[in-house]
């Protein structure tokens, strides 16, 4: 048995097909992954995502310390509130420890990281307030009393705003994409992982199931784990064990955007390590893969570079719903290819490179 989310009963009742996902049960689809990954992409679907784990970090050290803790840097949110930032989190030697979402909640931040990494991200965030090189007056705290919806698609805001009280309503105006704010015990942010606009609610263990039914009766359908990746594939959006893991540099995963090189003197962890990578040249790069004739990409298929000998490996690799063929994030040789190969039960299979982004608020990017 696994750990049980605050919605988990409320999974069961409405017919969800439960999977273990990282040592939680949780819902893999209601019926038909495909037909909720059209609902994302159409209209509106939600997710129980409090699997998640959120931390908030206060004191009068927090911004100093996620600055030494981050490769991206929390001074970006100094001018807005409830501004969000996306950022890899880092060992020395530059490989990730994971990656992470951290608002600006005024004067202390709050995080939200991986389920599958808990453990070891909590045991890395404790280890680096006090250590040789430093040492931060900050106080960690895991929320494990809030539970997180996420309702994703073109009208999930519209609907959403129906299941509020007039006071949490009057709060998504307000908000800019990558923001979040609190309506007292409630944080409310326009964040996601699908590709689509949307919201992911922070809110009371206790008041999780009611607001999910009262989402459902609004017409916003229940998702899966299986929707959520189909969704986040499409967008070209990372998973962590996938594009990026502890044996991955975030110059490789497609992250150079999340790092911030500036001020100079800014020691984040990992810092030295990413800039040797860029003086002797990243070898490796993350690209996007389409193959429009019958066949599927999965991971773990090798990629074969004409003319160079390493091998790439895919990363995800789906069925796409909304183009309806099979799309692939790859790690492989920097090159000028335009197509590669791909082992597929034997054989070689031509496969197209392509930016890796494919489908954009319902958009094909390919």
């Amino acid at each position: 048995m696994g750990h049980k989310t605050p919605l988990y009963q409320t999974h069961q009742q409405m017919g969800g097909k439960l999977v273990d996902f990282g040592g939680w049960d949780m819902p893999l689809h209601y019926g038909s992954q495909i037909e909720e990954h059209h609902k994302v992409r159409q209209s509106a679907g939600m997710f129980d995502v409090s699997h998640m784990t959120v931390v908030d970090v206060t004191g009068p050290d927090a911004k100093a310390y996620l600055q030494y803790l981050l490769a991206n840097d929390v001074a970006r949110l100094d001018k807005l509130l409830g501004k969000a930032l996306y950022s890899a989190m880092l060992l020395p030697d530059s490989s990730t420890l994971d990656d992470l979402i951290v608002y600006n909640m005024g004067h202390w931040y709050r995080l939200v990281v991986n389920c599958s990494t808990r453990e070891k991200d909590l045991d890395w965030m404790h280890s680096q307030i006090k250590s040789d090189e430093k040492s931060f007056d900050v106080t960690l705290n895991e929320r494990a009393d809030l539970a997180m919806i996420a309702i994703q698609g073109p009208q999930a805001i519209e609907l959403t705003k129906k299941c509020l009280t007039a006071e949490q309503a009057a709060i998504l105006p307000q908000l800019k994409v990558f923001q979040g704010l609190a309506v007292g015990e409630w944080f409310i942010a326009r964040t996601g992982y699908t590709g689509e606009d949307g919201l992911e609610i922070m809110l009371p263990n206790s008041e999780a199931a009611s607001f999910w039914m009262a989402l459902s009766q609004a017409g916003v359908s229940p998702c899966g784990l299986g929707a959520r990746d189909t969704l986040r594939l499409e967008a070209g959006m990372n998973l962590y064990g996938h594009e990026m893991d502890e044996t991955v540099s975030p110059l490789v995963a497609n992250m150079e955007w999340t790092i911030a090189w500036e001020p100079a003197n800014r020691n984040f962890i990992g810092r030295s390590g990413l800039e040797a990578e860029k003086q002797v040249g990243i070898r490796e790069e993350l690209v996007g893969l389409v193959l429009r004739e019958r066949g599927v990409l999965r991971a773990e298929q090798t990629v074969v570079v004409e003319g160079i000998e390493e091998k790439g490996v895919i990363t995800s690799g789906t069925f796409s719903p909304t183009l309806g063929f099979s799309i692939a994030l790859a790690r492989v040789p920097k090159s000028n290819a335009t197509h590669y190969e791909v082992e597929m039960r034997g054989k070689l299979i031509k496969v197209e490179k392509v930016a890796p982004n494919f489908v954009r608020h319902g958009k094909a990017l390919v």
